[in-house]
């Protein structure tokens, strides 16, 4: 059987360094940091008072009231994020368009967070002398699926539709599983993509019970600081970004504008501990490489990686180890960058995000940087001889682009996306 080529029709993004693609992009560019003191909450009791947050995000410009009660943080990011792509496609206004055939797979790591804080913060409160009197959005607002429900919902797709749970690797998997099911023919385009709303009491707090988040409280833009010696941790973020993937023939034959080309997806285990990475990268590895071999590409065919790098001790340490095991001297002729340096880690949101970062670099031919880098500050077990895009964005051409996204619990996911150059 031959596999279906498939490519991106359409982007959407809400992020903590802007509320659409191309000003998210043009700030990725710039190397302009989202981080900022929290403001969902009141952090000066908790070890990490900053994060990187959406800025000027009102509900209101999105939803009637009803149907905001109705929907978690994340889910609304999720929604906004999907018109976006939606529209930028032009999808559902061709005349080949026909919603039994188009999915929906948008991940979340978590969910709604916020709202099973709330209610279980609610009933803590006042169930012994109310009993337990639960909104009854509760759990349809908390479900980590139920953002594909609604964008289903509100554009009548009838295709496959859920959500996918792998921890920071969740919307890589979502595009693998779009990408997959376009292959086989099972569909002819998807909604697909990752939201994320943690930035809460429950969220910060549990991280910093693990000491996983930075507290330069005193430089909260400086503090996503991949592969340099002093960073402490990673910045939570949050947001959504979304992608259309569509099956090549059925978007030529639509005229549809066309970003990327998706080539390959690989994905892993570490097998090796609930929240740190192999120390060897060996879960890394072998997922680069699946999506190597799924592509039916080299090491020498990639001019772009889009790291993980949340600027933790182990976690870039172990990812640069896995790039120079698997690239060997292609290595040193890549451009690397953690985008999470700017954007902070958007936890199950962050893989469709830096795909999006991905697909742009290989449409503009333009790298951005891994920010936040001094000299001086290096770290000795990382190998700087690599080009790892310190501070200023670079321009070349970009004929491939690699993403990789890694989760607690040992999940690897890695995206690959190439030129598109009309054939």
């Amino acid at each position: 059987m031959e596999l279906k080529r498939v490519v991106v029709t359409g982007l959407g993004a809400i992020t903590p360094i802007g509320n659409d693609v191309e000003t998210t992009w043009n700030n990725a560019v710039a190397g302009k940091s989202g981080a900022a003191p929290i403001t969902h909450f009141d952090a000066s009791k908790f070890a990490t008072k900053f994060a990187c947050e959406v800025k000027d995000f009102n509900a209101a410009d999105h939803f009637d009231r009803k149907k905001a009660r109705q929907l978690d943080l994340y889910a609304q990011y999720a929604l906004v994020a999907a018109r976006q792509a939606i529209k930028d496609s032009d999808i559902t206004e061709a005349p080949n368009y026909n919603p039994n055939r188009v999915g929906v797979i948008v991940a979340a790591g978590i969910g709604g967070l916020h709202t099973f804080e709330e209610e279980a913060g609610y009933f803590a409160l006042h169930g012994e002398e109310m009993g337990p009197k639960y909104n009854p959005f509760f759990i349809p607002k908390m479900i980590a699926d139920i953002a594909s429900g609604h964008i289903s919902m509100e554009y009548g797709m009838h295709g496959p539709n859920y959500g996918v749970v792998s921890a920071c690797a969740s919307s890589n998997n979502a595009l693998i599983d779009a990408f997959n099911l376009i292959r086989l023919g099972k569909a002819d385009a998807f909604v697909a993509g990752g939201a994320e709303a943690a930035v809460f009491p429950a969220g910060v707090g549990g991280f910093n019970s693990m000491h996983a988040l930075s507290t330069r409280n005193d430089d909260p833009e400086g503090a996503s600081r991949p592969f340099s010696a002093s960073r402490d941790g990673f910045v939570i973020g949050e947001g959504s970004v979304v992608l259309i993937l569509e099956e090549l023939e059925h978007a030529k034959a639509r005229g549809a504008k066309i970003y990327a080309e998706m080539v390959g997806g690989g994905m892993s285990a570490d097998a090796y501990h609930i929240t740190a990475t192999h120390p060897e990268g060996l879960g890394a590895i072998l997922s680069m490489s699946s999506a190597l071999e799924d592509a039916g590409m080299k090491p020498e065919d990639i001019d772009y990686i889009n790291v993980h790098g949340t600027s933790t001790p182990v976690g870039d340490r172990s990812e640069v180890k896995a790039i120079v095991e698997l690239f060997g001297d292609q290595a040193h002729k890549l451009n690397i960058s953690s985008t999470k340096s700017m954007t902070g880690h958007l936890l199950g949101a962050t893989g469709a995000m830096e795909a999006m970062f991905s697909v742009l670099a290989c449409r503009d031919g333009i790298v951005p940087p891994t920010i936040n880098h001094a000299e001086g500050d290096e770290d000795p077990e990382i190998d700087y001889t690599l080009n790892f895009t310190f501070n200023r964005a670079q321009k070349r051409p970009v004929r491939a682009a690699l993403s990789n996204s890694f989760g607690f619990g040992g999940h690897n996911a890695t995206v690959i996306f190439k030129r598109w150059d009309g054939e």
